[in-house]
């Protein structure tokens, strides 16, 4: 097998303002999108951010009312503090302050307007190695 690409598919409520955010917030580019489908890219995240909207006949009837509960998108950055300061400065809620777990992992989180979890990550903690 060789994977071409890859890519995370979130069923949200809202469409639009979840693309909207990752826009917005995070520099990401809509690249495809149609009604209740969004498709979101950087060149440098190695993944595309697809967004389905809940109730999507194309969905399998055993996904179709799921939300993406659970997930955590997270992004490993050079600079945590410095994005923590522009999301703040941004108005965006932090929802999980800035932590450092005894392995070097250090992170912080943020939810979209449908309550997707954004974490931005870095490993420059003390237990880092």
């Amino acid at each position: 097998m060789q994977i071409s690409s890859s890519a995370v598919s979130l069923n949200v409520d809202d469409v639009a303002a979840s693309s909207a955010f990752l826009v917005r917030h995070f520099g990401f580019q809509e690249v495809m999108a149609a009604d209740g489908f969004a498709s979101l890219a950087r060149d440098d995240a190695g993944m595309n951010v697809i967004f389905l909207r809940r109730g999507l006949a194309t969905l399998p009837a055993d996904q179709r009312d799921s939300h993406a509960a659970g997930m955590i998108l997270a992004f490993v950055v050079d600079d945590l503090e410095g994005e923590l300061a522009r999301l703040t400065a941004e108005g965006v809620a932090v929802t999980m302050p800035l932590t450092e777990e005894e392995w070097g992992e250090r992170a912080f989180q943020v939810r979209d307007p449908n309550g997707v979890i954004v974490q931005l990550v870095d490993w420059k903690g003390a237990g880092a190695a």
